[in-house]
Formats: structure tokens, C-alpha cells, sequence
């Protein structure tokens, strides 16, 4: 989803997660000024959110926003309704994590930030290879994003913006992920991955995510500086 010039800035999508992390590291290793955007959606894991401030200030954003946005109004996924179980096995379908239109949601408001800023490119960590199988990761998805932000903002309108999503890691195992990371310099021990994380950042070791994580260090080769209740089979 990269066009052929690169950015001088961008907003980037920043969760506090692994993948979002190195999105954010790659952004600014292509010398790109980063307005790292975070969504405060309700989500039981909001240490998650304490780790994306660490992130964004490790990584040199110029700027690090905090958007709510409370998806917990919708409910329908066990990352904002508590009365719902986070899975703890694999699933062959689409998983109780999945939160309904996150990725939309979440690219609307950094499409609304960008044309305030006069931006034309987003960054998202999104994978489509080691990850729970949300539909909203998809490339076909972020294809069909972009078209919409051209019909969507009146930049697009008046002004003939063409918005570009960037997805470096789309097709990256999480083993290469890893190893991207690490070459770029981020400290994946301030970054929280798990469904669960307690309020200390601490790990489960027993969710989805968990064991993706652990999974992807132990084929990279690279210590897992994760902070595990369990430890992930690996």
C-alpha cells in the first residue's frame, strides 16, 4: 500500500504493542516525522496504553496523541466486555478478540488527524501471517480504506489528497518482525502484547497473542524480554 515517494510525516497508529512499535520504528527509520495517534477504546489491557506513551517517547514522535473513542458502548468482544472470557486455545474461527470495526474506527481518527495536520499518510502495524485472523488486517481491507478516505475527507474532495496507508510488517512472519524490530533499535521489553495484561504490564502467557509473541522470539532467536504470569509454550 506504499506509494512510490516516501512521507515527511505521517500519523502512526501506536497500541503499544509489538507490531505497532515497529511500525512506529520504521516510520522513523524512512525519516519519517511521526505523529503517533493511540485509541483508548475501553480495552481490559490498558497497560497497553502506558507502554504506547513509553514507546512514542523511546521512538521520537513528535507528537504522541491519546484519542477515546469507548468501543465498551458496542460491547460484542471479550477485549471490552468483561463478562466475557479471553480465550485461551487456538480457534480456527475468528476469536472473541476480535473487536467489531476496531481497525475502522481506529484508521477513521487518524484519517480525521491527518487532514487537520495536512498529512496524507497513515502507518498501521497491521500482519496478515502470524495473527488471530481479524478480517480488518487484511491487505484488500486497507485497499478499500484508502479509496474511502479519497470519498470520505474534503482534502480528498477539494483537493485531490490521495491517501496512502503504509502496513510495513503486513506480510512479515513474527519471527522477521522481531528481528526488524530489534535491528531498529526497539525495546520490546516497553511494549505489552497480551489480551490480559495486568496492570503492571504483566503478560498471561496464555492468550492468542501471548503465545504469537513468544513464538515469534523463540524463532528469531532472540531473548523475550516479556514479563510472563505463565510462560507461553513455545
Amino acid at each position: 500500500m506504499k506509494g512510490e515517494e516516501g512521507p515527511r510525516a505521517a500519523v502512526v497508529l501506536l497500541s503499544g504493542g509489538m507490531d505497532s512499535a515497529t511500525a512506529l520504528a520504521v516510520a522513523r527509520s524512512e525519516g519519517v516525522d511521526a505523529y503517533a495517534l493511540s485509541i483508548d477504546y475501553g480495552q481490559r489491557h490498558r497497560s497497553e496504553l502506558e507502554a504506547a506513551c513509553r514507546i512514542a517517547l523511546g521512538l521520537g514522535a513528535v507528537e504522541h496523541r491519546i484519542v477515546r473513542v469507548d468501543l465498551r458502548a458496542i460491547g460484542g468482544s471479550a477485549l471490552t466486555d468483561e463478562s466475557m472470557a479471553v480465550p485461551t486455545a487456538p480457534s480456527e474461527t475468528i476469536p472473541p478478540t476480535y473487536v467489531p470495526a476496531r481497525n475502522t474506527v481506529f484508521l477513521a481518527v487518524a484519517l480525521g488527524w491527518a487532514e487537520v495536520l495536512g498529512l496524507r499518510d497513515l502507518y498501521i502495524g497491521a500482519n496478515v501471517l502470524d495473527y488471530s485472523g481479524y478480517p480488518d488486517c487484511r491487505p484488500e481491507y486497507l485497499r478499500a480504506f484508502e479509496a474511502l478516505a479519497g470519498l470520505a475527507t474534503r482534502a480528498g474532495v477539494e483537493e485531490r489528497v490521495r491517501y496512502r496507508i503504509h502496513a510495513p510488517l503486513l506480510r512479515l512472519t513474527k519471527a522477521e518482525i522481531v528481528r526488524l524490530g530489534a535491528s531498529l533499535g526497539v525495546d520490546y521489553g516497553l511494549t505489552v502484547s497480551c489480551y490480559q495484561a495486568d496492570e503492571e504490564g504483566r503478560a498471561c502467557g496464555l492468550c492468542d497473542s501471548c503465545r504469537i509473541r513468544r513464538k515469534g522470539f523463540v524463532e528469531a532467536g532472540l531473548p523475550d524480554p516479556t514479563r510472563y504470569r505463565v510462560l507461553p509454550p513455545s
